[in-house]
């Protein structure tokens, strides 16, 4: 409806943001602020956090470096480990914070090739390890773009697509030397790049061409004798714990817009997942991407310098299931649908009930299952058959909450987020003021003689002009999360001095809630009494 629509609608499918339409009712497809949660220096100082509290868990993200702020640091550490490892030769990549469809991407030897000459403090990056055994089909490098449907927030709920698409490079990949670290088309993946290659294959089919799908990719794998089982459940931990280190400050961004107790839409967005499997099958995530290209077709040049959108059949396999099956997840007629057949369906002579084809297991070649009613009853007393009965088995499979109790354990910054988020005061605000700072200090009992509330404030000030000096947001003033989540780090290691980090602050975690909690009680028995 480009000119407005007076009805509520019960799905809006903005094209960029949450913030394309001002909406209050219903579901949108963005969160807000997930723009900026993905963007490569945000993604990556949430994944620094995790590989603070659980390093071994978090080994599927590269070591990497922020530019500017950083590059003192970069340039020590790598020769550091160059001292105590004479024979490690790395190579960095270097990715612009806003960049896309690789732009600026570069590969470099040594910190001193960092391009400081491109005013670098106008455009900030994301430095990283490459990886440089990656495994290779038909000696060309490629990545996975999986889609993943983050459906909820709170309480969190993430589907998989059971299928993605594989990019690949155009040219056969060598490990990265002085001579071929500019080539981009072997050794960057990204398809935008690739396209303008004269090697580029289109195909109609899913199993050659320069974009493939990944379910290809296993089947070779799988003829090979690789563990595809194992490799699938490596990406979907992954997915997990990529999505739990960025939900903290998701909700941040999502109280500020949609206020609880207040009447607002509820969200849910497709994100892009770029995965690289390393030679031993060991996927590594290179980025997050809130809006990934949803296109069908690709240009094809028929004369020079005339072109025409094609088809692209790989593409519309994948991707028409993907939106498909969002949809039906969504669908707010579907509780309604399900409750008026509970209500309507017959029960069968020896306890059976009609089943929807969505709860059938999905039809192999070699079989096809069904499910009949025994009942006498005549057919037409039967509830009618679901919309969905004619869809295909649903693409996209529940990875969380259905595996929440292997992860559980991980979502220490959420929690950290809710005790931020609670005492920010002010609606619509994403940042901590002295006061809140001084109200946390102060009704979770931390402060005493080793640490007082002077003490609180230099702690404050301290982090809190850091992270403003470093270029985050400058809107607002106050303490960000990012600030927050360093300060209680600090906080809980001042008290739990001989424990683990992690331990460290699910102890202080544990303290702060327990004492919100009674102070809670003595309100609630003070405003009856």
């Amino acid at each position: 409806f480009p000119f407005g629509r007076r009805l509520p609608c019960d799905i809006y499918w903005h094209g960029v943001s949450f913030h394309d339409n001002n909406i209050f009712s219903g579901q949108v497809n963005k969160f807000p602020g997930m723009m900026e949660t993905v963007r490569k220096i945000t993604l990556s100082r949430a994944m620094r956090t995790m590989q603070d509290l659980f390093p071994l868990e978090y080994n599927f993200y590269p070591r990497s470096w922020i530019l500017p702020e950083e590059l003192p640091l970069f340039m020590a550490e790598v020769r550091m480990m160059k001292d105590s490892n004479p024979s490690w030769k790395p190579t960095f990549i270097v990715k612009p914070d806003g960049g896309c469809q690789g732009d600026g991407i570069y590969l470099i030897k040594d910190p001193s090739d960092i391009r400081l000459t491109g005013s670098i403090q106008s455009r900030p990056a994301v430095v990283q390890e490459y990886i440089c055994k990656p495994l290779l089909v038909d000696k060309m490098k490629f990545d996975i773009r999986l889609y993943v449907l983050l459906k909820s927030l709170e309480p969190l709920e993430i589907y998989i697509a059971k299928d993605g698409l594989s990019r690949f490079c155009t040219e056969p990949y060598q490990e990265p030397t002085l001579k071929n670290l500019h080539q981009v088309f072997m050794h960057l993946t990204n398809y935008s790049l690739n396209i303008h290659s004269g090697n580029f294959i289109h195909s109609d089919s899913a199993n050659t061409g320069s974009k493939r799908t990944f379910s290809s990719i296993l089947c070779r794998l799988s003829s090979r004798g690789a563990d595809v089982k194992k490799l699938w459940s490596d990406i979907i931990s992954l997915v997990i714990k990529t999505i739990i280190a960025l939900t903290p400050e998701l909700k941040v961004y999502y109280q500020s817009d949609i206020p609880a107790g207040k009447p607002g839409p509820t969200c849910f967005q497709i994100l892009g997942f770029d995965i690289l499997l390393m030679k031993n099958l060991k996927p590594v995530l290179l980025e997050v991407n809130a809006n990934p290209s949803m296109r069908i077709e690709h240009e094809q040049e028929l004369s020079p310098g005339v072109f025409e959108n094609v088809p692209s059949p790989v593409d519309e396999k994948v991707k028409v299931a993907v939106i498909r099956d969002t949809l039906r997840l969504v669908d707010p007629q579907k509780k309604k649908r399900k409750d008026t057949q509970m209500s309507t369906t017959p029960w069968c002579v020896g306890g059976g009930m009609r089943m929807s084809s969505e709860v059938l297991p999905r039809p192999t070649p070699c079989a096809i299952l069904c499910c009949r009613c025994q009942s006498s009853e005549p057919e037409a007393s039967a509830a009618p058959p679901s919309p969905e009965a004619a869809l295909p088995s649903l693409c996209l499979k529940q990875v969380f909450p259905k595996y929440a109790k292997h992860f559980s354990y991980l979502r220490l910054v959420d929690r950290v987020a809710a005790l931020f988020i609670h005492f920010l005061g002010v609606k619509g605000t994403t940042k901590l003021g002295p006061t809140g700072f001084r109200t946390f200090i102060r009704n979770c009992k931390l402060s005493n003689s080793n640490f007082s509330m002077a003490a609180v404030d230099i702690l404050y000030i301290d982090i809190t002009r850091r992270w403003n000096s470093m270029g985050i947001d400058h809107k607002e003033s106050g303490m960000c999360l990012q600030a927050f989540v360093e300060a209680f780090f600090c906080l809980a290691q001042k008290k739990y001095k001989s424990l683990p980090l992690h331990e460290q602050v699910a102890s202080l975690i544990e303290l702060c809630e327990c004492r919100l909690a009674a102070l809670r009680g003595k309100r609630l028995v003070w405003g009856c009494g």
